[in-house]
């Protein structure tokens, strides 16, 4: 009886060792066996608050891992069920389990360009983000007209024209674009406006009719230079006309005002349509709001305009301007650069 006895014990821990080297086998072959000898990048989308099993679920239908559960041990045991990032993700069916695991864990997220250049009014800015597909132009235009959105951002207009800072971003690209995607966007573009410009008034924001003022030059300085030079020279001639009770008469005021539909000529009926509170021919002082997202160059001019007797300045064709101080003076600039072009 002793005899038998002890050859079950022997015969059980023979099982339990053969039992072990083969889980141990198995773990190995999973841990160091990528699931395809030739790797192919696989993009792997994760959704915040979305489970581990979900995870690993996905990975595995994609032919990232070789097993569910066994991945699942393995983040066990590095205590990594919980830190799993959420977004966009690049892996490879060449990698081993740890390499996937790292990547989620560890690795940067795919991001997208997200851009658009200065100057743009905010229709524009929304048709870009829908092009580059990270929200749709209609919640976008929605969006920076909420005022739950303005209070949140710290605007005090009644939309985010102006504060739709012009950059190219690195983000996040939605599985499907959404209010909240389009939210989520515009958030982004006036978050970066209060970091970029928060340099500029180091004891915070200016008083909301300050601002206004400030990103309303800033636009108009956008719209009718990108000369670096003369940003300064044009804000100090919109200061000088507004000083002189002077009619702003700027061309892009009126384009603005005429909005999306507006089809590249400024007519004489545009020139005098009173009804459009943009058109600085017909209404004094500066426009009601911001006509562009201007950049960072153009807020400084608003800001610091040069000091000088200019009243009206005339493109020269060449992308430049001249500058003059009497209305003599402009009219023959006007003869010099823009009748002699309309003759050519």
């Amino acid at each position: 009886m002793k005899k038998a006895l002890t050859v079950s014990m022997g015969t059980i821990a023979a099982l339990i060792l053969f039992a072990s080297l083969f889980a141990w086998q198995q773990a190995r072959s999973f841990l160091d066996t990528a699931p395809e000898e030739v790797g192919q990048e696989v993009h792997i989308r994760i959704r915040p608050g979305m489970s581990f099993d979900k995870v690993a679920a996905a990975l595995h239908e994609k032919h990232v891992i070789t097993s569910v559960s066994k991945f699942r041990l393995l983040a066990r045991y590095r205590k990594l069920t919980g830190s799993i990032q959420a977004g966009e993700f690049i892996v490879n069916t060449g990698w081993t389990p740890d390499q996937v695991l790292d990547m989620l864990v560890k690795g940067m997220p795919v991001q997208y360009r997200l851009q658009f250049p200065e100057g743009l009014a905010w229709w524009d800015v929304a048709k870009a983000v829908e092009a580059q597909e990270f929200a749709r132009a209609g919640d976008f235009r929605q969006v920076i007209h909420d005022p739950a959105f303005l209070k949140e951002n710290n605007i005090p207009f009644d939309n985010a024209e102006g504060f739709l800072f012009p950059e190219t971003y690195l983000m996040d690209k939605p599985e499907i674009m959404t209010p909240r995607t389009a939210w989520d966007t515009a958030s982004r573009l006036v978050k970066t406006f209060w970091a970029k410009t928060s340099p500029l008034w180091p004891a915070g924001p200016p008083p909301a009719e300050e601002l206004r003022r400030i990103l309303t030059i800033a636009s108009l300085v956008e719209k009718e230079t990108s000369v670096p030079e003369e940003r300064a020279l044009v804000a100090g001639v919109y200061v000088n006309r507004i000083r002189r009770n002077m009619l702003l008469q700027a061309d892009p005021t009126i384009i603005y005002g005429i909005g999306p539909a507006f089809n590249g000529n400024i007519t004489r009926a545009d020139l005098r349509n009173a009804t459009n509170p943009y058109n600085t021919y017909s209404h004094p002082g500066l426009p009601p709001t911001p006509i562009c997202s201007p950049g960072l160059e153009s807020i400084r001019a608003a800001l610091s305009p040069q000091q000088h007797a200019y009243l009206y300045f005339v493109a020269r064709g060449d992308g430049s301007h001249q500058f003059s101080k009497t209305l003599q003076e402009h009219n023959a600039a006007v003869a010099k650069y823009q009748l002699r072009r309309g003759r050519r």
